[in-house]
């Protein structure tokens, strides 16, 4: 990941008058951004030796300015387009979301392919996804694929199938039920084929002003053959490169390490399946589901696994993968086993390795990600979506297993590196919300403090792809930050992981929003990507 933005004359910034969020000085006031770079940090009084030298002085006004956000995990074609298409997320009931289909119809050009996202029919009294022949009816037979909320099922009209030779006889097509495994990833690749450059390109650029308008500076695409197309890839590395808007860092998820190298991707990594998800009950588990005869599916195993990283590691490259379920988990720590006894342990741990998700480890497996050195890339927002006794998980394996998922303070008192994300769309870009979500995890033991949090949606997002020298607000890191309305900030006591607070300013601690329920979350400003403007909220 380089720090090169879009064309543009670097200006000299002194912002003033507001709280900077920086370990190099807790009570810092004002800051100032030089050549795409923090330049200074300090208090108020110092700063006026700055103010006749700079190009701009911004008066934060009391504003809070911080590090911007690292999202980990986002897929922005199909954001881009659940934002502006068919988004059916927090419909209430096959009704609704048969209402909202027909009116996406009707709306569209007759040429397009319709592409939506969002059911759960879980979440609906009738329990079960639309029919084929009912998307026929409210589609006029127009070609239609529509994800459900986790993104690894589909349902899709007979038109769109017509356009996918054999997908009948493909693993994971079952007549009368949403397609998965192979015929699912057929089904998606022909319909992301069908979407025009030019709403490809919109789309994209959609996503990436969503994700500036909420402070976040870095998005991670993890795209690959079993989920986009290498044009849509690479379209979207050549639009941030073109546009004014958040950083983006490529994996492509795919076993051909050269590949993903001539497509400009930082690793061979990201969504490289070892399993799939928990709502599609394809997440491969050691023990069956609670609500199905199985235990899901192993797309990978260890002796895969163990070849790509081996691979990746040899070429200097990340490797990564999608693994939730306790044994897909397991598959992908003995792979890394192989290879670091091939290749020495010190070789693993320097290829900074990652996993996507990693839901259901046990404490072997933390273990293991400490050893090996892995990032685990994860999604607190799954946890408040599907967490709980009541609860998607609680539904699939049981509440004793259920609340063993996502145990965030497992991970980190074991030394592994947390980067947070989204999988937007599979839940919402929305980095306050993540933060609150590890913080007020639904498992209390699981929950860290809002400050390890944050380091997880900022600093850690950088450390996932290669950088320890960006993600805080100190002199010479690349200046990407957002600043934000608050209310009062707080600093949370060191040995409390949520609901104790502190605003003794001799802790030496930068202070944070307060997230604790019910309060309001921080508004985002403006958005800063090495020191180029991104975002301005409007009126502002």
């Amino acid at each position: 990941m380089s720090d090169s933005v879009p064309p543009a004359e670097h200006r000299t910034v002194l912002l003033r008058g507001g709280d900077i969020h920086s370990p190099a000085d807790p009570f810092a006031t004002a800051m100032v951004v030089e050549r795409g770079h923090v330049a200074w940090v300090g208090s108020e009084g110092a700063a006026d030796a700055f103010a006749a030298g700079v190009d701009e002085v911004i008066d934060l006004e009391g504003a809070l300015v911080a590090p911007a956000f690292v999202d980990a995990h986002v897929h922005a074609t199909a954001t881009g387009l659940a934002l502006t298409g068919l988004d059916l997320t927090g419909t209430a009931s096959l009704a609704e979301a048969a209402a909202r289909i027909r009116d996406h119809a009707a709306a569209r050009p007759a040429d397009r392919i319709l592409i939506g996202h969002g059911w759960d029919a879980s979440r609906w009294p009738e329990q079960r996804p639309p029919r084929r022949d009912e998307l026929d009816e409210l589609t006029g037979g127009r070609p239609l694929y529509l994800t459900r909320a986790d993104v690894h099922s589909a349902v899709v009209t007979t038109a769109l199938l017509d356009l996918v030779p054999g997908v009948r006889d493909m693993p994971g097509f079952r007549d009368g039920e949403p397609l998965t495994k192979a015929a699912h990833h057929a089904v998606r690749a022909a319909a992301y084929a069908a979407v025009s450059p030019g709403q490809r390109s919109e789309a994209q650029s959609a996503a990436l002003r969503r994700a500036a308008s909420l402070g976040i500076g870095t998005v991670h695409e993890c795209g690959g053959p079993d989920i986009s197309s290498e044009d849509d890839f690479t379209g979207l590395l050549e639009t941030a490169a073109q546009e004014h808007g958040p950083r983006v860092v490529g994996y492509w998820a795919d076993t051909d390490v050269e590949r993903a190298r001539a497509l400009g991707a930082s690793g061979a990594a990201g969504d490289l399946f070892a399993d799939g998800s928990l709502g599609s009950h394809t997440a491969c588990l050691h023990e069956p589901y609670a609500d199905a005869g199985h235990a899901g599916v192993a797309y990978l195993d260890a002796a895969a696994v163990a070849a790509h990283v081996t691979a990746c590691t040899e070429a200097g490259i990340q490797a990564g993968f999608h693994a939730i379920g306790d044994h897909a988990l397991a598959n992908v720590v003995e792979g890394m086993r192989a290879a670091a006894s091939a290749l020495g342990l010190d070789r693993i741990r320097a290829g900074r390795h990652r996993i996507e998700h990693a839901e259901m480890p046990t404490p072997e497996t933390v273990a293991a990600f400490a050893e090996f050195g892995l990032t685990a890339s994860v999604q607190p927002a799954f946890d408040a979506a599907w967490g709980g006794d009541t609860g998607m998980y609680a539904s699939r394996l049981g509440v004793e297993r259920a609340r063993t998922l996502n145990p965030y303070a497992s991970l980190l008192r074991a030394g592994v590196p947390l980067a947070f994300g989204s999988d937007s769309p599979v839940t919402p870009l929305d980095p306050w919300g993540a933060v609150c979500a590890a913080a007020f995890h639904r498992t209390p033991e699981h929950r860290i403090s809002v400050r390890a949090a944050f380091a997880a949606h900022t600093r850690g997002g950088w450390r996932a792809s290669g950088r320890d020298d960006a993600g805080t607000l100190v002199p010479g890191a690349p200046a990407d930050y957002a600043v934000w309305r608050t209310g009062d900030l707080v600093v949370q006591a060191p040995d409390d992981r949520v609901a104790r607070w502190s605003t003794d300013p001799r802790s030496g601690t930068p202070g944070l929003p307060d997230l604790s329920p019910g309060a309001a979350l921080p508004t985002c400003l403006r958005t800063v990507v090495f020191g180029q403007t991104v975002y301005v909220r409007p009126n502002e």
